[in-house]
This record gives C-alpha cells, structure tokens and sequence, in this order.
C-alpha cells in the first residue's frame, strides 16, 4: 500500500513538475539568445535584419543576419559566424563590433579569479551559443 500512494506522489510530482516547466516563458535559459539581446541587438536589432537603435551611428551598416544561410547556398556557415564573432580569425581588419572572444575571456577572468577553470572552453561555449542562435534566426 504504501509503495502504491509513494508511486503515486511520485507521479503528481513529476506531472506537475512537467506542467511549471511548460508555462515557463520561451527563451528561459537560453543561453545564445540572451547573449544575443545583451550583446548583438542594439545594432541588429531584436529580429537580427541590421536596423537596431544605434546602427544609425555605425560607419558601415550593421549586415542583416537573418540571410546568412541563404547568402551560402542554402547553409548557416557556422564556422565563418564562429571565427566573426570571436574576433580571432585572420583577415577582419579593423570593424567596429566587439571581439567577443576576447571580452568574453576577460568577463571569466573576472568572474573566476583564484578559481582554476579553462578560459577557451568558457569563450567556446559562449560563442557557440551565440552562433547557434544565430542559425535559428535565418530566414526560412
């Protein structure tokens, strides 16, 4: 009897547990959005087609992401996005976006300071979230 009503309370939990975590609002924990919004729309805007608040202060427009995929046959070119937005890739010149490889690092630093941790797995993550959300904004 008692194993019955524990299964039980096990189950109402686990069915009410499911339905809290269905009302949460889309986007709770998502990392590359997030990373997005505080970091990427203020020039490319929410949506990511380039016209964020202060694009109009840019020297060269900020580009419409949301075409990245269909300006490469069809495919989001994770690995060019990746080496874009961490800043260490050869040939960017000078641009006015942020190396967030860079800044990124700086912020574990910050963040870890006398803890051992590995600063290119902490900026890899973040990028790789970022271009992951990248490739879910492109246009259909």
């Amino acid at each position: 009897m008692k194993r019955s009503t524990l299964s039980s309370v096990a189950l109402a939990t686990l069915l009410c547990g499911a339905a809290v975590a269905q009302t949460q609002p889309k986007g709770k924990g998502d990392l590359g959005k997030f990373e997005y919004e505080s970091n990427c729309a203020v020039c490319h805007a929410r949506g990511g087609q380039g016209n964020g608040p202060f694009a109009p202060y840019l020297k060269k427009p900020a580009p419409d992401l949301t075409g990245l995929a269909k300006r490469n046959g069809g495919i989001f070119p994770l690995q060019r996005v990746y080496e874009v937005i961490e800043g260490g890739g050869a040939g960017h010149g000078t641009r006015e976006m942020p190396i967030w490889g860079r800044a990124y690092s700086m912020e574990a630093a910050e963040y870890y300071m006398d803890t051992p941790y590995d600063s290119e797995a902490f900026v890899r993550a973040r990028v790789l979230a970022l271009a992951e959300y990248l490739n879910r904004l492109q246009a259909k």
